[in-house]
């Protein structure tokens, strides 16, 4: 059986992926390259969301541990567009 993971494990887990979806190399064709890598970005950003979700419901989590996993869903959020939409974090949309 595979051994629980604690809250700050968890957020350390997610900022891991979020650095290895920015860390994907683009495509330089447009065509299932370009489908394949959007794949691969949403595929870790999401496992990043999935790993902290739930830590800021949680009743045995610290204040701190909270605001971080909200920090890294916030975090999550910004990468996606910044790394599919080629936007910098400080743009205005």
């Amino acid at each position: 059986m595979a051994k629980l993971m604690t809250p700050p494990e968890r957020i350390e887990k997610a900022k891991v992926c979020i650095s290895a979806a920015r860390e994907l190399e683009e495509p330089a064709t447009i065509g299932w390259d370009r489908l394949s890598y959007v794949a691969q970005v949403k595929d870790k950003l999401r496992e990043a969301f999935e790993l902290v979700k739930l830590i800021q419901f949680s009743p045995s989590a610290s204040i701190e541990v909270k605001a971080a996993a909200k920090a890294v869903i916030a975090e999550v959020k910004d990468a996606e567009d910044e790394i599919l939409k080629r936007r910098k974090p400080d743009d205005a949309a």
